[in-house]
């Protein structure tokens, strides 16, 4: 059998994307459902959505899918007949980007994983399609007017910090199974009160309502298809936005902007900015916020050391990854958030030391 997967190098898969001259549909979907061999299905969905030219990250588990993706216009009918013919997908409700941007992504994976969402559950009683109650936009809209209303983000930090609903509690974590202790920590002894919860497309919020069923909560609801939804609605019913900002997404775009509110700032020098980028020190690649005069300062990267070493001939920059943790702090393979290294701090102690050296 062929190896159904993609060995091509991403800077020449960038570079391909950047060149075709076809419109792409920036799509996302899930569905909590009991797969019977998710590895069979696996194989089926990569060889058909490769013939369909399809880009995307797509996870499978026992208990369902969730789908990251951009399809081609000219396949877009195949692609939605094909999908229909899977009992498990047919019919499944489809989320279109509010910023319909070709570039989400520039190969196909589809990988099969424990879960569809990472959540630390281990106790066997919880029954994840006990959900909340769904809420349109409109109907979301109406319940966190209510000052006794608890409204709960339940994405990471570094999501909610460019952009969140009024009044939500954003838990300070940089994963979905930091979240769930930190919340239900957070609503100790409030069982009795209406919670309605939010996340990008709604998968994360609707096992978390199940979660907080099953820890007692009574009257739970969750935002159908999430801030994605969400954004379509308001602007098809003319409806107040009551989430400001942008919406964090996870793909090459990073952001789609909701509203003109910027709620954040740069990371290095605290001007006002939402712009989520990853430094461009390949063996960083942390997320951060930088705005434009940063960038051009910085080169795009997050500290001096990570320019010092993006500015290096790449085999160079090969032979420090092998020893990168001999390098020093600044120079870890960091992803994401994960360290929160203190941006501003880091740059200050840099010109300081510049300082006492041209003295």
């Amino acid at each position: 059998m062929a190896l159904l997967s993609n060995r091509t190098d991403k800077n020449i898969l960038k570079q391909r994307l950047k060149e075709e001259n076809i419109v792409r549909k920036t799509i996302s979907f899930y569905r909590y459902v009991n797969i019977e061999d998710p590895k069979e299905l696996r194989d089926t969905l990569y060889s058909v959505w490769t013939e369909l030219n399809c880009f995307g990250r797509i996870y499978l588990a026992h208990e369902g899918i969730n789908a990251q993706m951009n399809v081609p216009e000219e396949s877009w009918e195949k692609f939605e007949e094909h999908l229909n013919t899977i009992s498990y997908f047919a019919g499944v409700p489809i989320k279109h980007a509010v910023e319909n941007n070709s570039k989400s992504f520039y190969k196909l994976i589809v990988r099969v994983r424990e879960k569809i969402v990472a959540d630390g559950i281990k106790e066997l009683a919880f029954d994840p399609s006990d959900t909340g109650t769904y809420l349109s936009a409109k109907e979301f809209n109406e319940a966190i007017e209510d000052e006794n209303t608890i409204v709960i983000d339940m994405r990471n930090h570094y999501e909610s910090e460019v952009g969140r609903f009024d009044r939500a509690f954003c838990p300070d974590a940089d994963t979905f199974r930091e979240e769930l202790p930190l919340v239900i920590d957070h609503l100790k002894g409030q069982e009795d009160k209406k919670v309605v919860m939010y996340c990008t497309g709604g998968i994360r919020c609707e096992k978390a309502s199940a979660y907080f069923k099953h820890k007692g909560f009574k009257d739970v609801h969750h935002l159908r298809g999430g801030i994605i939804q969400y954004a379509k609605e308001i602007k098809e019913q003319e409806l107040e936005s009551k989430f400001r900002g942008v919406n964090f997404v996870f793909d090459e775009r990073i952001g789609e902007r909701i509203t003109k509110d910027i709620l954040s700032e740069c990371h290095q020098c605290g001007a006002p900015c939402d712009v989520h980028v990853n430094c461009k020190n390949d063996d960083c690649h942390l997320l951060f916020i930088q705005c434009p005069s940063c960038a051009e300062n910085m080169k795009g990267c997050c500290t001096p050391e990570c320019m010092r070493i993006a500015a290096l001939p790449i085999e160079e920059q090969r032979e420090l990854r092998k020893g990168r943790m001999k390098n020093g702090p600044e120079c870890l393979s960091v992803y994401k958030s994960r360290l929160r290294p203190n941006l501003k701090e880091i740059l200050k102690n840099k010109v300081s030391l510049n300082k006492k050296d041209e003295a």
